[in-house]
This record gives structure tokens, C-alpha cells and sequence, in this order.
């Protein structure tokens, strides 16, 4: 079991908040695809972090250096592996519609970085986001709460995987929230679909992951060492993502300096992160409204990020879910 570790300072849980962002779900009438967006005020500087070996993405020009497209007006994560990211066309003519973009000419051009995530063994493989699923998720995407749990890109999401789907917990969307004495807020949405365990940093505990035949949560590195990984069927079918913004003022390169520190709440609450099967994947943003530090930002984005990502999977399985799932491939 990990050592517990206090938090350094307060974290409102289920609290996505940072002035001016928005987050909009949608998801089919089974639950078993979805998508969720978040949407910024303005465009804005962003940088991003690919930890996994399996992503999927589109239209990430932060992943190039010196692109000439440095801002994102919203940021997209999808189930439905890469047939998922069909999701952004719905989510590109509705920012455009609203006279959102970088101008080309006589167009507007939004910039909507996106992310899949596999969410295929539940349900109908066939069922996936689309662009009127994307169009939805973004006129849901109002102020107020953000609902957490099974919803949006999360709604089919799963953990711990090593032992076979039948055995695997739910994952699902989390968020958090951090606010300093000097007015800078850091909020974090997370969408967990993580091939390993999810560990709750504070304490050590398992908060879901694979299952033994008793219902018990299972390290899944110890599986790993024990030689389960040669028995499990490699795939790309796993992915975390973390979308972290700020009302800091933070330029690209400082956003990505905070974004490789708020990624550290990967490996804080994934046992293991990063690995070959997974596309774990952090964005983060500043929408520019007060003066930042990035190491701020960052140390303030992976404690939201830590609490998110927990909390994504705590909503998604309530007491009484300890049972197998049951996927229809």
C-alpha cells in the first residue's frame, strides 16, 4: 500500500469553477458512449502532455513546437476510440456559428484539441460520438454544476482492466477545484478509463481497479510482477485525461511547464500510468485574468487533478456495484 500523503492545501471536491469556463456532457441513451467539453471564455494559450503510448488525438498543434496556432477555444474528450473524434465537427461549427476561430481569410477557425478514449467493450461498439452528439454536448455546456460520475466521455469508462473486462471497475468524470489567497483558481476535469488501479493519494487506498473473485480491488502492478500481463491481450483501449485550466496569465511555453507538473497527479493515483496501452493525456489552459507563476499553476492543477481523478471513479462506483460488469462486444 502507497504512503498517505496530506494535502498541501485546500481542494473543493466535485467543484469545477474557474471564472468563465463551462463544461458541457452528452452522452447516447445508454450510456454507452459519450462526450464532454470545455469550453474557454476566449482563445486561449494551452500546452499539452502525452504521457500514454496510445493516444488519439486531433487537432493538438500544442504537441508542435512553433505552430503558428497556440490558443484552443475548447477542448473535446470523446468515447468511441478514434471514431470518437468525429465528435469535434459538431463542437467546430457551433463555436463558428458563434463567431469563435482564428480568422483565415474570409473564415473564422476554431481550435478544438480533442481526445479519444476507448470505451468499446460496453454496449454497442457501433454506437460512438458524432458530430450531433458533439453539437449537444456543447449547447449543454452552461454554467453551473458539473455532473460527475458515468456522464459525458466518461459514461462507458473503465479501470482495471488486467484481469479481463468482467472484472473491471467503472470509471468515469471527475472534478476539482483549488483557489490560492491571490485570486488564482485552478480547476480540473478528469475522464479515468485507466488500464491500472486508481489510488487515493491521501490515503493509499484502493479506490477501484481490477477484482477478485470476492469483489476485492487488486494492485494491478503486483498482477503485472505476478505475470498477468502476458495473459492479458495488449491493446490500445485504455486512456486518463486531464483537462487542468487556470485564470492565471500564462503564455505557451509557461503552460507547459504547468502542465507537465499537474500531470504528475498521474502517476500519484494511477498504479501503473503511462504505459504503452494507455493514452494518458493533460491539457492545460489560462484564460489570462490574473498574474501567475507556472510552478503555481502546475503544483495547483495536480492537486485538482489527484482529487479529480479519484473522484471520478468514487462517483462512478457507489456502494452495491462491486459485481462484475457486463460488456456486449
Amino acid at each position: 500500500m502507497m504512503e498517505s500523503r496530506p494535502t498541501i492545501f485546500p481542494v473543493d471536491e466535485g467543484v469545477f469553477d474557474c471564472p468563465e469556463v463551462v463544461v458541457g456532457h452528452a452522452c447516447n441513451p445508454a450510456r454507452s458512449t459519450g462526450c464532454t467539453v470545455v469550453v474557454m471564455p476566449r482563445a486561449s494559450p494551452y500546452a499539452v502532455h502525452v504521457g500514454g503510448g496510445a493516444s488519439s488525438l486531433r487537432q493538438v498543434a500544442g504537441l508542435v513546437p512553433g505552430h503558428s496556432v497556440a490558443v484552443a477555444d475548447a477542448f473535446l474528450v470523446a468515447g468511441g476510440s478514434a471514431f470518437g473524434l468525429d465528435a469535434s465537427g459538431g463542437v467546430l461549427a457551433g463555436l463558428e456559428a458563434a463567431g469563435r476561430g482564428t480568422a483565415v481569410g474570409r473564415m473564422r477557425v476554431p481550435a478544438v484539441p480533442a481526445v479519444a478514449i476507448f470505451d468499446l467493450y460496453i454496449g454497442d461498439p457501433k454506437a460512438r460520438p458524432d458530430v450531433g452528439m458533439g453539437a449537444q454536448a456543447l449547447a449543454n455546456a452552461l454554467p453551473g454544476p458539473v455532473a460527475e460520475g458515468r456522464v459525458g466521455a466518461g459514461s462507458a469508462a473503465t479501470v482495471g482492466k488486467i484481469l479481463g473486462i468482467d472484472r473491471a471497475s467503472w470509471g468515469g468524470v471527475g472534478v476539482a477545484t483549488v483557489r490560492l489567497a491571490d485570486g488564482l483558481v485552478v480547476s480540473a476535469l478528469a475522464v479515468v478509463n485507466a488500464f491500472g488501479s486508481v489510488v487515493d493519494p491521501r490515503t493509499g487506498a484502493f479506490v477501484a481497479g481490477p477484482r477478485d473473485g470476492l469483489g476485492g480491488l487488486v494492485d494491478t502492478e503486483e498482477a503485472i510482477l505476478a505475470g498477468a500481463l502476458s495473459r492479458f491481450v495488449s491493446s490500445p483501449s485504455n486512456t486518463t485525461i486531464g483537462i487542468v485550466v487556470t485564470n492565471g496569465t500564462l503564455d505557451r511555453d509557461r503552460c507547459s511547464r504547468a502542465a507537465w507538473l499537474a500531470a504528475q497527479a498521474m502517476p500519484m493515483c494511477l498504479r501503473p500510468a503511462w504505459t504503452a496501452v494507455d493514452g494518458d493525456t493533460v491539457f492545460l489552459a489560462a484564460t489570462g485574468r490574473v498574474a501567475a507563476e507556472p510552478h503555481a499553476v502546475g503544483i495547483a492543477g495536480r492537486e485538482a487533478l489527484a482529487r479529480a481523478i479519484v473522484r471520478a471513479v468514487v462517483m462512478a462506483n457507489p456502494p452495491g456495484c462491486e459485481g462484475p460488469l457486463v460488456p456486449q462486444i
